[in-house]
């Protein structure tokens, strides 16, 4: 009883942290940019707030830090993303689909094939280690869909079949401790 507490504790210190971090966030973003940044100027911080300032852009007085890190960082990509988005939108959609399959696929079994030869490890624990960092590389690399959607789904089926597996292994053991 003492371990599950201290679980459940540490699950909702995780929680309040991660709660107190985005509300902060999401607060410091809602500051004007001029006001916040003279501020930082005048108390000679060494940070100030000048790297986000878009080359260009005229900034009003009610703009917010935020929306000056839109702006920022709405940017053209670079020559190699810009042609890709150009061939990537003559490919017919269910084709860019496959493309992006056997590009999971091709990590998969690069990561696969790594830990087999060189580890210990079953099929069964390598099959899904291999799956997730199949997905994350996947995630990072640019592919043929411009969208985050198939990023999300390749990612996430991974950590829900993990998640099952975890959930499959306590429920057994429950059913162990009970029958003891």
């Amino acid at each position: 009883m003492r371990r599950f507490t201290l679980q459940i504790l540490l699950l909702v210190l995780l929680a309040s942290l991660c709660l107190g971090g985005y509300l902060t966030a999401r607060r410091i973003l809602k500051l004007p940019f001029r006001a916040t940044n003279d501020a930082l100027h005048q108390s000679e911080s060494g940070f100030t707030l000048d790297f986000l300032i878009p080359a260009g852009t005229y900034l009003d007085e009610k703009i917010t830090i935020g929306e000056v890190i839109q702006i920022r960082f709405k940017k053209e990509k670079s020559i190699y993303e810009r042609v890709i988005r150009v061939i990537s939108e003559l490919i017919p959609p269910r084709y860019r689909l496959v493309a992006d399959l056997l590009l999971l696929c091709f990590w998969f079994l690069c990561f696969m094939a790594l830990f087999r030869v060189f580890t210990f490890m079953g099929y069964a624990r390598s099959l899904r280690v291999s799956l997730m960092l199949g997905g994350i590389t996947y995630y990072f690399m640019p592919d043929f869909s411009p969208t985050r959607l198939d990023d999300a789904v390749f990612l996430g089926v991974p950590i829900l079949i993990i998640a099952l597996r975890i959930y499959l292994l306590q429920s057994k053991e429950r059913r162990r401790k009970i029958e003891l």
